[in-house]
């Protein structure tokens, strides 16, 4: 297996999407919760890459998903975005997080006829750390 690194995950993150769009899940029909959807997201992100890289998993602890390569993922839907300000301070607000941020967008559309989940990944984006200040306030 490949050393994953930040090209590699970009990739991998876009193939995984793109897969993921097009793959009916059982777990998330009915869901409400982006917190739950944003979870199985990652978690099913996480078992993707461990079949192709190595790589150090985050903890909650370590504060970001993949610490190795200083990126944090963060899943969230088009039609509800997360609200939640990931600024730990004021420093962070102005002079950034320190860290990239790797964001996927989805919109969740349930299939009544077959009792899953479909969803269709909007964007993967890619926010490097020189740019994670607060834009309004910078």
């Amino acid at each position: 297996m490949e050393v994953l690194t930040l090209s590699s995950l970009k990739t991998a993150a876009r193939d995984f999407c793109v897969a993921l769009s097009t793959t009916p899940i059982l777990n998330l029909y009915g869901v409400t919760d982006g917190k739950a959807v944003g979870t199985y997201v990652e978690l099913t992100f996480n078992q993707y890459l461990s079949t192709k890289y190595e790589y150090t998993l985050g903890s909650a602890a370590l504060g970001i998903d993949f610490p190795g390569l200083e990126v944090d993922l963060k899943v969230t839907s088009i039609r509800q975005p997360q609200s939640s300000c990931p600024f730990r301070n004021a420093s962070q607000k102005v002079y950034g997080l320190g860290y990239h941020l790797l964001i996927l967008v989805y919109e969740k559309i349930d299939e009544h006829s077959s009792r899953t989940a479909n969803l269709k990944f909007q964007n993967v984006v890619f926010v490097s750390r020189e740019r994670t200040g607060d834009y309004q306030t910078t």
